[in-house]
């Protein structure tokens, strides 16, 4: 096959004229920091995800950082997580004081086994993290079963589920407590930034003190018309505030979100037909329960050949790609404080993972490429057993 000349990303963001004159206005109004545009954001989150209240954030794992502090999670503590997700989940809770204990994943959705939850419970545990790997919910009824009945704490780990529903229910809608992302990477950006989702009173005073040094009150009731300047600290907390120009990306970012979502289903659908019985490959299995998946990512696995080498042909066709994600129970830091975990299907399914080019401004033409080399790349692989 010919090589394409340009480089065809994993991602890039789509960023379109609603998104430059929304941060315009912004820079224009003058009012950049956390102000009006933020609490506009947040009020879309919870229109979209049905919780009372959402907090934006400048990232997903500050949100994870301040959100363990709130609920008093620390040392002598666990939380039970997947191990193939991202580190930061891991990294936060590790720095609270408290154990990460690693839940094993289904191979075939990437998502984390319930089943597996429940047998990591101990007296010890304080909360759940379940993640929507890749846009696809986790069973969220059976986690919540779980929980209620051990006492438990879910925050689901919604960085890939802006648009993800579980059994017509938005991520963040359980009533329970979820953190999104909104990097570059993600389905929506704001650049940087977070927003965590809740329905808990008292949790949001905390939150917003632990958000922004400790202050309650942001700089637009301070600093804005007939705002009080003064303040008093009763807590020390951190510099984690979202900013008015991130909100405005965001804004127009979150009015397209059903357009971006609905291309991405689209560009999946041609590679699940470019890609069809290719020998030495796994394509992304879906959910048996009732769901909107937000395809964040297209993630296959390698059978036929040495994932290394598969990297280095896909380079060599101008492709990009992504590995989502190196296991967190095999990272040298967990396994020399934590200890060596066994996690069969995580275990299976890490090695050959890879997460092939999706967003929403690929062509067509772009997914049928990548296929083809796909396909090329395969085509002398001899299939390997699972």
């Amino acid at each position: 096959m010919n090589i394409r000349e340009d480089f065809l990303p994993l991602n890039r963001p789509s960023i379109g004229e609603a998104e430059i004159a929304g941060v315009t206005a912004c820079l224009r109004s003058q009012w950049i920091t956390t102000g009006p545009l933020c609490k506009t954001f947040e009020k879309q989150f919870q229109d979209l995800t049905g919780a009372q209240h959402a907090v934006s954030l400048s990232s997903a794992t500050a949100g994870m950082h301040i959100l363990l502090s709130a609920i008093g999670i620390g040392h002598g503590d666990e939380v039970i997580t997947p191990s193939l997700t991202f580190a930061s989940t891991v990294n936060m809770i590790s720095l609270s004081g408290a154990r990460p204990v690693f839940a094993d994943i289904h191979y075939d959705t990437l998502n984390i086994d319930v089943a597996d939850i429940e047998a990591r419970i101990t007296p010890r545990t304080k909360a759940i993290i379940p993640v929507h790997f890749a846009g696809a919910p986790a069973e969220m009824d059976r986690i919540l079963e779980i929980a209620d009945r051990h006492g438990l704490i879910v925050i689901e780990d919604a960085a890939h589920a802006v648009g993800t529903r579980y059994r017509g229910i938005h991520a963040g809608g359980f009533g329970r407590i979820a953190i999104f992302s909104f990097h570059p990477l993600k389905n929506i950006t704001t650049g940087e930034g977070g927003i965590i989702t809740h329905n808990d009173d008292r949790l949001e005073k905390r939150l917003r003190v632990l958000r922004f040094h400790g202050i309650e009150r942001d700089a637009w009731k301070r600093y804005g018309k007939g705002g009080d300047p003064s303040y008093d600290i009763e807590a020390p907390g951190w510099k984690y505030n979202l900013t008015d120009i991130q909100a405005a990306l965001g804004i127009a970012q979150l009015a397209r979100l059903d357009e971006f979502n609905r291309r991405r289903a689209e560009l999946v659908g041609l590679y699940r037909e470019g890609l069809k019985g290719v020998a030495g490959l796994d394509l992304p299995g879906d959910p048996a329960y009732p769901h909107d998946h937000a395809h964040h990512l297209f993630v296959v696995k390698i059978l036929a050949m040495d994932r290394g080498r598969f990297m280095e042909k896909l380079s060599d066709h101008n492709i990009g790609y992504g590995l989502h994600f190196p296991p967190c129970h095999q990272l040298k830091y967990v396994r020399e404080r934590f200890g060596i975990a066994r996690l069969p299907e995580t275990e299976r399914a890490a090695g050959r993972i890879l997460s092939l080019p999706l967003f929403p401004d690929m062509t067509d033409g772009d997914v049928a490429y990548v296929c083809a080399a796909v396909r090329e790349i395969l085509g002398g692989g001899r299939e390997a057993k699972n």
